[in-house]
């Protein structure tokens, strides 16, 4: 229908969950090109904007979406922001119309050198004033020019010329550290530049180029690090579609400087949509019943070729040539946990060569690791550099153990059959910088012992 009422394509989708996060939606471009999974068809974007509606969802301002970073203070009980990375002409031919029929608000990240150009792919800055002036958009940054890829060896292999040092080829090397981060920073500096030139308000949040992650460049530990300098000093935070680590927007992104966002491609479909919005909204502790019998809420590392918990309670077999499995508990859903308790028995505990694990504060900056043996307990801490510390406590020799583990922003406390193991006090980092839900694991090195299993969990 014109104004966007009628049936609702994602009526009978799962049920979003009240969240208090908001949520970020990374899209790319609007329009009729079939071509590119990165552009959402017309009528596509209708419908998952109609149906955000029929879900209570509003949409936020940049504005609204760091005063929440910053602040902590959430926006209302369904929020999405809706960013557009590139700053395509779609965004005002067919994106606009339909933020407009929806009373929704969006955020174009431009890059800023490419405004104008390769007509008419790219918005003017007179199509970008329009855009600012119906109060449906505002603009942040994506690269003046360093959205584009670029030979980073002798063998040509190219990567973002924004996550690495270049090869120069005329001197047969790579650009040094400095090099490197001189160039960066002008770049950073022109894309600032030029939106407060156009009358636009400064940009607060970057968007990485091809959402690359700082882990698979060439800068190494000191490099990103000094990227992530140059970042905090212009912006709020960054966003990114593929992080390290689970950083939806909250305390836990916020102290990070790093939002993950929700990708949008052309094969979303509104039930979809939702049912990932689903996936990522927040849940607290004492809203989970029996974990172990969520198999869709479980994440499974490692190459298994499974999902879900069977492994981790002996319902199912790992592969062949498997003796490690891990799996996450809802890690997007969990990322903000501070203060909780699981409870769990593990069975099928022999010798020295099998052994079962719990993590907290998962996905944080500082994890928590324990791992329970039939005759010894174990707790690692962790770290971004992924130093640590190791404390042992030994166990009654038992195939079966009760676990206990406490989790506080002061301090983890562990107890192994009633008995106190060990606590690991907090360091002076923030609350939220340890923040995180928990996974499990099994290890089996024997290739002839029975696979150690959990059977039962409880969270409090």
């Amino acid at each position: 229908a014109p104004d966007g009422a009628g049936a609702d394509p994602a009526a009978h989708a799962e049920p979003v969950p009240g969240a208090s996060a908001p949520a970020v939606l990374a899209y790319h471009d609007v329009g009729p090109d079939d071509s590119s999974r990165y552009t959402v068809s017309l009528e596509d974007f209708d419908a998952q904007l109609r149906a955000l509606r029929h879900a209570g969802y509003r949409t936020l301002s940049t504005g609204e979406f760091t005063d929440f970073l910053r602040t902590g203070r959430t926006p209302g009980p369904r929020t999405v922001y809706l960013t557009f990375d590139d700053g395509t002409h779609g965004l005002w031919t067919h994106a606009d119309p339909v933020l407009a029929r929806y009373g929704m608000k969006a955020a174009a990240y431009l890059i800023t050198g490419q405004v104008g150009t390769h007509r008419p792919y790219y918005l003017s800055w007179a199509e970008i004033e329009r855009m600012a002036r119906s109060g449906r958009w505002d603009f942040q940054a994506h690269t003046h020019l360093g959205h584009e890829r670029a030979a980073v060896d002798a063998a040509g292999h190219e990567r973002s010329v924004f996550t690495n040092r270049l090869w120069l080829a005329d001197e047969g090397r790579v650009e040094t550290p400095d090099e490197y981060r001189r160039r960066v920073e002008a770049d950073l500096d022109r894309s600032v530049s030029e939106l407060v030139a156009h009358d636009l308000p400064r940009p607060r949040l970057f968007a990485y180029p091809f959402s690359e992650r700082l882990d698979e460049s060439n800068l190494g530990a000191r490099g990103a690090d000094a990227l992530r300098a140059m970042l905090r000093e212009r912006f709020t935070a960054t966003l990114t579609n593929s992080a390290a680590r689970p950083l939806p927007a909250g305390p836990r992104a916020a102290a990070a400087g790093q939002v993950q966002r929700l990708e949008i491609t052309r094969g979303t479909t509104p039930a979809g949509l939702l049912r990932e919005l689903a996936r990522w909204a927040p849940v607290a502790p004492q809203d989970v019943d029996r974990p172990l019998s969520e198999r869709a809420n479980w994440q499974t590392t490692g190459d298994t070729g499974r999902s879900g918990p069977g492994i981790l309670t002996g319902d199912s077999r790992p592969p062949d040539g498997t003796d490690y499995v891990s799996a996450d508990y809802r890690p997007l859903a969990t990322a903000d946990w501070t203060d909780y308790r699981l409870r769990a028995t593990a069975g099928g505990l022999h010798g020295t060569s099998n052994s079962v694990g719990v993590t907290v504060r998962a996905g944080s900056a500082h994890p928590v690791a324990l791992a329970v043996g039939r005759n010894t307990a174990s707790v690692t801490t962790g770290g971004s550099r992924g130093t640590g510390e190791r404390r042992s406590c030994r166990l009654d020799p038992s195939a079966t153990h009760r676990i206990t583990v406490s989790v506080t922003p002061r301090q983890v406390r562990v107890s192994v059959d009633g008995d106190p193991c060990t606590a690991v006090p907090a360091g002076r980092w923030r609350a939220a910088e340890g923040a995180g839900g928990f996974s499990l694991s099994v290890r089996n090195d024997g290739a002839e012992q029975q696979w150690p299993r959990f059977t039962s969990l409880e969270v409090e």
